[in-house]
Formats: structure tokens, sequence, C-alpha cells
């Protein structure tokens, strides 16, 4: 799979309406994207900017601070590509790529909690915190059966603010909460692998979708991904080629 260095002219049109491609950037998950709205970096600018690069057009960069801004954008067509983690919620409206970086949640609580493993959260009475509309948040709505999960704007914050028994989130931020938060654990293992794609509009052409997939598969096998994540400072996995 080899990704022409200028695409045709009808995915440009399609993926690139305006003259530009606008992609929102999701700040409030640090492992993709870093700074400010100002100067953003991380590997979601990096896919933004090359993708640009690749249809010959400039890059419009929007940044939100939540997953929920970033999928609203992509629906109701305010940008031409998001960079959101796979969910059957948002597939419905949105088309995605194969992933191109795999994150873990995972859940922390105090140490004294009879919480073990992941599977032992799911009972009555286990409150869990969670980020509103956040891949994590659609995940354990879908999936918890008997815990009921609390929103607010972080899973800790949401910990804290309620007294709750359980925090949900990335690990990476998660894991670095619990180390300034002396009598906390992380536990193990991870409850959900997070599934990050590149997001387009369901209405935009079926050969420009096409296009996007090809060139994120691209620059997830051929290295680009890696060495952005490395040099943004992020340890996170990224999906092998097949």
């Amino acid at each position: 799979m080899t990704v022409p260095a200028q695409a045709a002219p009808d995915v440009v049109a399609a993926l690139a309406p305006t003259g530009a491609l606008r992609a929102v950037i999701n700040l409030g998950n640090p492992v993709l994207a870093q700074g400010t709205p100002e100067a953003p970096s991380g590997v979601t600018v990096d896919l933004a900017r090359e993708l640009a690069r690749r249809l010959g057009v400039a890059a419009h960069l929007e940044c939100v601070d939540a997953a929920r801004l970033s999928f609203a954008a992509v629906a109701e067509g305010r940008v031409d590509v998001g960079f959101l983690a796979v969910e059957p919620e948002r597939a419905a409206q949105v088309a995605f790529t194969a992933p191109y970086v795999l994150i873990e949640g995972v859940f922390a609580v105090p140490e004294g909690s009879p919480v073990r493993a992941a599977d032992d959260v799911d009972r009555p009475g286990v409150r869990v915190g969670v980020k509103q509309g956040s891949a994590y948040d659609l995940f354990l709505t879908r999936t918890l059966q008997h815990a009921q999960v609390v929103r607010g704007a972080d899973g800790t914050v949401a910990f804290e603010e309620h007294g709750l028994e359980v925090a949900a989130g990335i690990r990476q931020p998660l894991t670095r909460y619990v180390a300034e938060h002396p009598g906390l654990r992380v536990v193990e293992p991870r409850f959900t692998e997070i599934r990050q794609a590149v997001a387009t509009g369901r209405d935009r052409d079926p050969v420009a979708v096409a296009w996007l997939r090809d060139a994120v598969a691209e620059l997830t096998v051929d290295g680009f991904v890696a060495e952005s994540l490395a040099r943004s400072g992020q340890d996170a996995t990224v999906p092998s080629a097949g």
C-alpha cells in the first residue's frame, strides 16, 4: 500500500472543501496532544499537518479540551477530520480509519479498596468517576451492569468531588495522578483498550474516505506515528501492520 504523494483532485475537494484541512485537536488527551491552543503539538497535530501536506492544502487546527467536543465538530461537519477513539455510538455518525495508536483505560482506587482487579468494579454500590463523553465513559456506560458511572470534567475530578469508590481514565495521566496522591493505587489489568483513529464525516465521498484510511495506515506502519509519539515523550502502543 502506497499513497500517492499528491492526492487526486476529487479527494482534495471532498476532504478539504474549504481549501484547507480543518482538523480538531483534543488537548484534553495528553497522550495525543500537548501545548496550548495557540501552539499545539503531539501526534494528532503531526498527523493533521501531514495529511494536509499530502492533500496539498494548509492545515487549520481547532483545539478543544474534550473528546465529546471533537466528536461533535466532526459529526456536525464543522471540521474535516478529528482524532477519536473508535466506539459504536460514534461510528453511527462518523467514518473511522483503522487505529493509529492504542491506549489503555485503567481504574484507580484507594489503597484499602476491596477492588483488586478490573472485574471487581462492576458491583452494586460502586461509583466510577469518568470524563464526560470520553471513550471510556462510552465503554463503561455500555458495559457496566451494576456499578454507577458518575461524569465530570475528568474522572479524577468526579472521584474527588463526590468521594467515589473508583476513578477511571487513560493509563498515563491516571498513573501520574496516583503517583501524586499517596494512598491510591492503579488497578490491574486494564479494563479496556482504547483504539484511537482518525474520523471524518459519513457524508464524505467514499473515495476520499478510502484515501484517508490508506494514508493513516501508511503513516502508522512506516514509523511516522511512533516517531511523533517519541518526540512528544509519550509511551503508547502503535498497531503493527495487518
